[in-house]
């Protein structure tokens, strides 16, 4: 095991890959490995991308997904829905042991399909996993974008927290998510100080945004992407011929990258290969710009502009006890 200096120094891992497409298990082997290999280089921090846990649905816009109860898209919605993540089965029981045993924290995208919400509806949701190898926080995007409602629910508040990981604050949202300015706003206000921002991976997505919101946050910013080749499709997958025949080379070629809170790039966006990226940190950085803009310190004004955040789960089911009544 690693013995971690409290310092402003903070090593992280970016690790841009491929999902076993549609593969539950096999892509959280393939997580744990990356875990391992962050954890080998001194990472105290590694980050994976939107849905990589089994994958995004690229099949969507390729499968005419638009088209009201069509059996293709009940087909393979049906697989992804067996190969979705529940927390309470230990589906990611492997990542946290890798976590634990590596002293590691992690950023991970997921498909989440909870029972909270009955079991059969799907969320894009971050999970954040502590250096103990104990989920700190699901947070289930607040509105998924375009196709993606075709497949995926709306979330909610519950997950816009922030965690301490040495000297810094953590927060994290999923893909255009972070284009929303209150969203953003709620976990400045919780003192973030590291964003991760979580892609499915396209290089236009995150060259712009990343060091935007690394400017008007005077944060460092991580965009994660994911990566996707049409060779990732297996053949075995339902409809694995037309989505295959309806594919570029890419599906997502990534972009991940890191901006410091100057608003410069530590790390230029990487494009079309499978990676792990590392950098070191240094919070004293986020300090010194701080000096002039704050957006939720000294240069707010709270007392002409605040925001209410609900960070209640949701869900219909309240149950009342006969005795309580």
């Amino acid at each position: 095991m690693k013995s971690k200096k409290n310092s402003d120094i903070l090593k992280v891992g970016i690790a841009q890959i491929a999902p076993v497409w549609l593969n539950r298990d096999k892509t959280v082997a393939k997580i744990e490995n990356y875990i391992n290999q962050a954890a080998d280089e001194g990472c105290q921090l590694v980050v994976f991308g939107e849905a990589l846990v089994p994958g995004y649905p690229f099949w969507v816009e390729r499968t005419n997904g638009a088209r009201f109860n069509s059996p293709i898209q009940k087909e393979i919605h049906a697989h992804y829905l067996d190969q979705a993540v529940q927390i309470e089965s230990d589906h990611l029981k492997p990542l946290c042991d890798a976590a634990s045993k590596n002293q590691i924290a992690v950023y991970v995208g997921t498909i989440e399909r909870p029972m909270d919400r009955g079991g059969h509806s799907l969320y894009c949701s971050l999970i954040y996993i502590d250096s103990k190898g104990i989920i700190q926080s699901v947070h289930r995007k607040l509105m998924p974008t375009y196709e993606e409602r075709l497949v995926w629910s709306i979330g909610d508040g519950q997950g816009l927290q922030v965690h301490q990981l040495g000297a810094f604050t953590l927060g994290g949202l999923n893909c255009w998510e972070n284009w929303m300015p209150l969203s953003r706003t709620a976990l400045y206000a919780l003192g973030e100080d590291l964003h991760i921002a979580v892609w499915p991976g396209s290089k236009r997505s995150t060259f712009d945004i990343t060091k935007f919101i690394a400017k008007e946050s005077r944060s460092y910013v991580i965009s994660v992407s994911g990566l996707m080749r049409k060779g990732d499709i297996s053949k075995d997958l339902p409809h694995a011929e037309e989505i295959i025949n309806n594919s570029q080379d890419f599906l997502a070629n990534g972009g991940s990258c890191l901006a410091g809170p100057d608003g410069e790039w530590v790390i230029e966006p990487v494009v079309e290969e499978e990676r792990l990226l590392i950098a070191e940190i240094d919070h004293r950085q986020v300090r010194a710009e701080r000096q002039n803009f704050d957006p939720a310190g000294h240069y707010a004004r709270p007392d002409v502009t605040r925001l209410i955040v609900n960070h209640e789960r949701q869900t219909i089911l309240s149950t009342v006890n006969e005795g309580d009544q």
